[in-house]
């Protein structure tokens, strides 16, 4: 009989066990990838309202968050008159509370930028969203939560605006968002002449460091980034991706638990078992790679448990209509392929001990055990 045959055949003999050390490993295989899944897609989320087509983004220096940094609007005209820049877009991002619905996200933009142009139009039209009104449109989700359709007038915070139209968008944070003409955002909260941010596409044939050493050098209080760079260097983004890492770890410790008690009473309960594999010729390098083959399978079907128990949570959470539009869960195979690994050391790790006492059984007092 083969070394693996062996090993499948253990596993099947004593079901119980196998399944208590599958689940454990399964439990922080979906726990990790439920979390990294989350936040990793309000990441990506968060990115793509950036890009809006544009290739870089300038803030305001050492804020913890876009929603505090206030970059001043006659930046984006001044950029937009440099040989480097094809178009730069201020927008304002704000939350605002809505009856029955205390946290609403806004967009406070321009007409001309190229969000809406890529949504589509379920109601109303572009037309209807001009510079200097006051008309909204609202994302799909938004319009069903605050049960709006244009022609209506709807209460945001301390005043009332009329809609001009819904829109279906890609983006979650997007679809379930009121876009404001600027103007009117910045009047509304209070934020004369100031955006978050400006989002810029360089024109054909032009380097992102012109725009960088324009910025330093005209306007110190600023910084501009590739999107690639901020995605990197923000910290909330390094805040997010390091909380789920170490929540998926903590989840794998206990997996780990799980695997290493299940070899241990295993090994605990085949001791004759065990020695009369060394009788019949098993050496003790055999007997351990029998305890680790073992260890190893019980996690691969862990695992897999683990991620199809993972996306079928992810996938009805993101159904569920008080959360739709703002989840958009995300498992890549890097996250996959970091969890099968992760999921493999902790098999091994918990392994090691079993595997260790296993080997220097010896045969005559093994065959006495009671």
């Amino acid at each position: 009989m083969s070394l693996w045959r062996l090993i499948f055949t253990n596993l099947r003999r004593h079901r119980v066990r196998t399944a208590v050390g599958a689940t454990g490993i399964a439990l922080g295989v979906a726990t990790m990838l439920s979390v990294v899944g989350l936040l990793g897609g309000a990441v990506k989320m968060f990115e793509r309202i950036l890009r809006s087509d544009a290739e870089m983004v300038v803030f305001e220096k050492n804020v913890s968050d876009l929603f505090f940094s206030n970059v001043d609007v006659a930046v984006a005209e001044e950029l937009e008159k440099q040989p480097f820049v094809r178009e730069a877009q201020p927008v304002l991002f704000t939350i605002i509370a809505a009856p029955d619905r205390p946290v609403v996200t806004c967009f406070g933009i321009r007409a001309s930028d190229g969000r809406l142009k890529k949504g589509e139009w379920l109601q109303g039209s572009a037309a209807g969203f001009t510079d200097d009104g006051r008309s909204l449109v609202l994302g799909e989700r938004s319009a069903e939560f605050l049960n709006a359709k244009p022609g209506d007038t709807i209460e945001l915070g301390q005043g009332t605006y009329p809609v001009a139209g819904v829109v279906r968008m890609e983006n979650g944070f997007e679809n379930g968002g009121v876009f404001m003409p600027l103007a009117a955002c910045q009047k509304a909260f209070h934020k004369d002449g100031v955006c978050s941010v400006i989002t810029v596409a360089l024109a054909e044939g032009h380097e992102s460091s012109e725009a960088k050493q324009w910025i330093a050098g005209r306007h110190k209080r600023l910084t501009a980034l590739e999107n690639e760079e901020f995605s990197r260097s923000y910290s909330q983004f390094k805040i997010m991706k390091t909380t789920a890492w170490v929540v998926g770890g903590c989840a794998f410790l206990l997996g780990g638990l799980s695997v290493t008690n299940t070899m241990i009473l295993s090994v605990f309960s085949r001791i004759k078992e065990l020695a009369i594999a060394r009788v019949c010729g098993f050496s003790r390098s055999q007997v351990a790679r029998m305890i680790f083959g073992e260890s190893l399978v019980v996690s691969a079907i862990g695992t897999l448990a683990g991620w199809g128990l993972s996306s079928g949570g992810l996938w009805l959470l993101a159904k569920v209509p008080m959360l739709q539009g703002y989840v958009e869960p995300r498992i890549g195979w890097q996250e996959v392929a970091g969890a099968m690994s992760l999921a493999a050391f902790t098999a091994l790790v918990g392994a090691l001990y079993p595997a260790w006492y296993a080997a220097k059984l010896k045969p005559a007092e093994a065959l006495r055990f009671e």
